[in-house]
């Protein structure tokens, strides 16, 4: 497929830079990217190449997925863990969308 979306990923990629790291971690005293950052970064070249992302909480899996309306990849799906409080399951939910 000439504009199938392993092509439109292809030219994403192309244009895609590291992602700048815009967060500290005080405990490890290191840096991060946070997920606005990577989100602000990545959506507007995806968008260019007719390309969406989302990232739904399925069946107790974090999913990303990238489609272009006829197509879609499940980028990477990672369980959550079980047995938690609201707020560590929204941070985890955060942590896992970043990856």
């Amino acid at each position: 497929m000439e504009n199938g979306i392993i092509t439109k990923l292809l030219e994403f990629q192309k244009e895609i830079q590291a992602i700048k790291k815009d967060a500290k971690n005080p405990h490890f005293k290191n840096t991060y990217a946070s997920l606005n950052q990577i989100l602000s970064e990545v959506k507007p070249l995806l968008s260019k190449h007719g390309l969406f992302l989302s990232q739904p909480v399925r069946e107790g899996n974090v999913m990303t997925i990238i489609t272009d309306g006829s197509e879609s990849m499940v980028h990477s799906e990672i369980p959550l863990p079980t047995n938690l409080t609201p707020q560590q399951l929204g941070s985890a939910i955060t942590y896992f969308r970043r990856y």
